[in-house]
């Protein structure tokens, strides 16, 4: 059988990036912290700061009967810019994407490590994972980086008057989000360039078969005194005649 768990250490590697990666991900898709709109009217927003996401915007007041104000922005709502609904799309495909790479980069190293006879088609696994993993960097990397581009340009959201929220803000700036989310990418990428650099010889040797394997006993020519070693104890057959 051919032994390849030793060519794939770097893939195991890149399954591991891949799946924080994909977490990372998931994350940023849910929390709110995109933008940091600083508003200088704080008889409402009273930390003068609110979390606008691709989902809601939210925050923090002590005049309103929520203390979290939150209110929900649909993919359909004509107040969103262009960037935020596409970011919800794209942000999702990354996620489904990003599963699908996890379960084929899992598939592709289990090949490789454990004793799959037919393994005509590991090196095409090895690429769709990286194919999958590479598409899911794509995905979520387009609105990351096109909603931090909004943002350093400080760009306005017509909110609806329910947001309470000005148009336009003091200033920006880019939420963590964004900044997990670009880390996230990069190690999507990664993970993907690491499985379609996957190589290996269909000459690979088991290294539990071999010469060193094979149980080796003595000759009675190779010990050390002789073939007498080997013969029984002649005093031993003078006591049972007796």
């Amino acid at each position: 059988m051919i032994y390849l768990a030793h060519t794939a250490h770097r893939q195991f590697l890149g399954l591991v990036l891949g799946f924080l990666a994909w977490l990372f991900i998931m994350t940023t898709t849910g929390i709110n912290e995109w933008r940091l709109w600083y508003v200088d009217d704080v008889s409402v927003v009273t930390s003068g700061v609110a979390w606008v996401g691709i989902w809601r915007a939210c925050f923090y007041s002590h005049v309103l009967p929520e203390a979290e104000y939150c209110r929900s922005i649909g993919i359909s709502d004509s107040f969103a810019p262009a960037e935020i609904p596409s970011a919800q799309v794209l942000m999702m495909l990354a996620v489904i994407t990003g599963l699908l790479g996890n379960v084929s980069a899992a598939v592709a190293v289990r090949f490789a490590y454990f004793s799959v006879e037919d393994r005509r088609n590991m090196r095409l696994s090895f690429v769709i994972a990286g194919a999958l993993y590479s598409v899911t960097a794509v995905l979520s990397l387009v609105p990351l980086v096109w909603n931090m581009t909004a943002v350093l340009n400080n760009s306005t959201i017509d909110f609806p008057p329910e947001f309470n929220l000005p148009v336009a803000p003091v200033r920006q700036s880019v939420g963590a989000a964004i900044g997990m989310g670009m880390l996230a990418s990069i190690l999507m990428l990664t993970s993907g360039v690491i499985f379609f650099c996957y190589r290996h010889s269909s000459q690979t040797a088991d290294p539990l078969s071999g010469h060193w394997t094979v149980p080796t006993l003595p000759k009675k020519s190779e010990l050390p005194n002789g073939d007498r070693q080997a013969m029984d104890n002649p005093g031993f057959y003078s006591e049972e005649r007796l």
